[in-house]
């Protein structure tokens, strides 16, 4: 498993499920959409406060951006 990976894909699930643009869920979260960006197409770590920020705006559970779906998760 390649965790920033999972992190990215289920970051980019969540936020189109909620129907926010990169733009307006970096503001909801008070990051930039770059670096949103980067984190969905797996160019950047990301620290624990980021992810506690995410998963606070995306309103789930922190452990489920690290969940992987099955062998086409990322796909």
């Amino acid at each position: 498993m390649d965790i920033i990976k999972v992190f990215g894909s289920n970051l980019k699930k969540y936020r189109i499920a909620l129907g926010l643009s990169q733009e307006a869920f970096a503001e909801k979260c008070g990051m930039h959409r770059t670096y949103i960006s980067a984190i969905e197409c797996n160019r950047r770590s990301i620290s624990l406060e980021n992810i506690q920020r995410i998963a606070d705006a995306l309103g789930v559970e922190t452990y489920q951006l690290f969940l992987e779906e099955g062998p086409h998760a990322c796909v």
